[in-house]
């Protein structure tokens, strides 16, 4: 499944038609009176939900129909089963069991290297809605595209196909989580669902370790299964800190390369910490000096005085925020130690290599989950403070 955010509907005040008596009714403010409802039902959408598929809608690879032209008589034959969409405004989109449902792939293979071949449905407005017609209903209707670009946001992911040199012809899957070359790929379709709370966008440096970013990656999965208010918008991004990374809400630094930042980079941090901006230091376990130099570093070119876990409020949202965390845990037998003040948050632990699977595999999985939980804590911190920023501003 992939992650992404949506855009919420346009700030735009609704109109609707102003009824009184003796108000002459015609087919454009009848069309007016309607347009307001739908308008309203659209907004109404896109604010508690995503777009997606509700059901039906699978892909299948069949035989050419015995209408086919002899030259189009090929192993490329799909079928669509029926079932019902929503689009990113909100418009639903039914494939009834009436319909020709058997489409094509006509994208030729390439001549070196893979291409990706999307399968999509979108909605199709009705054309001529003033033109009379011989009945009184207009159906709404659908088109199924294949495209080699990444659907857009207005279009819903049926399943996609790579090709190669010599692909002669398409297969369902053997194994449909693992799909091979000239399969069918169901693996990237889209469910409608509620629509989170907030999106949170996370960044590191361009030097980070690929063993961290992979648990960074895998962390950034957890949180909709665990926490599904937040989303975290994939992929995490790789920056240098050559300018304000004010379009993300954390940035997640290793020990050395907090204490390695040029003074640019630390006046960009100063700056991003003023904007609402939450910056997560991770040390390795019982590395007390290297705490120490990094405290000494915060106070000296931020002013900030950081309090310790047992400093905080119990209200914290640290503490609280969703999850609720008295003590701090255990990761690997070892302690973890928090600190926090002024959009710092100082850990002193392997709690990022908790949120992922280690070299011999041996995590258990309540400590993988709670790590994952105080995770989202700090993630929650981060948003609640760029919010508050953001609102004050």
């Amino acid at each position: 499944m992939i992650h992404q955010s949506y855009p919420a509907p346009s700030i735009n005040p609704l109109q609707r038609l102003h009824v009184y008596n003796s108000l002459m009714m015609n087919a454009e403010r009848w069309q007016l009176a309607h347009e307001y409802h739908r308008h309203r039902q659209n907004v109404h959408y896109q604010s508690l939900n995503e777009p997606g598929i509700v059901c039906g809608l699978g892909v299948r690879v069949i035989a050419p129909p015995d209408e086919a032209p002899a030259r189009f008589r090929d192993q490329r034959w799909l079928e669509i089963q029926p079932g019902i969409a929503i689009d990113v405004e909100g418009n639903p989109i039914i494939v009834d069991p009436s319909i020709d449902r058997k489409f094509r792939i006509a994208t030729a293979v390439p001549t070196t290297g893979i291409i990706t071949v999307y399968l999509v449905v979108s909605y199709v407005e009705p054309q001529n809605p003033g033109q009379r017609y011989t009945s009184d209903l207009i159906r709404e209707w659908f088109r199924f595209d294949e495209k080699t670009t990444p659907p857009t946001e207005k279009e819903v992911e049926l399943c996609r196909i790579q090709l190669q040199p010599h692909t002669v012809a398409i297969l369902n899957p053997q194994d449909a989580l693992f799909p091979n070359i000239g399969e069918l790929d169901l693996c990237y379709r889209t469910q409608a669902k509620a629509r989170p709370q907030a999106v949170v966008s996370m960044a590191t440096l361009f030097n980070t370790s690929d063993r961290t970013y992979y648990n960074l990656s895998y962390f950034r999965k957890s949180v909709e299964s665990l926490y599904p208010a937040l989303q975290v918008a994939a992929p995490i991004a790789q920056i240098s800190l050559q300018s304000e990374p004010t379009e993300y809400d954390l940035i997640y630094l290793t020990a050395w390369q907090a204490l390695n930042l040029e003074p640019q980079q630390l006046d960009i941090c100063q700056q991003y910490l003023q904007t609402g901006g939450v910056i997560l230091i991770e040390v390795p376990t019982d590395s007390t000096m290297l705490t120490g130099d990094i405290k000494n570093q915060i106070a000296y070119h931020f002013g900030i005085s950081l309090q310790s876990w047992q400093e905080l409020s119990r209200t914290h949202p640290l503490r609280t925020q969703p999850f609720l965390f008295a003590a701090l845990p255990r990761i690997n037998e070892q302690s973890l130690q928090i600190l926090n003040a002024g959009g710092i948050v100082l850990v002193e632990g392997d709690l990022s290599a908790a949120w992922g699977l280690d070299d011999h595999l041996t995590l258990a999985r309540n400590d993988i989950r709670t790590a994952q939980e105080l995770g989202i804590n700090i993630l929650s911190l981060a948003l609640q403070r760029r919010q508050m920023q953001q609102w004050l501003q």
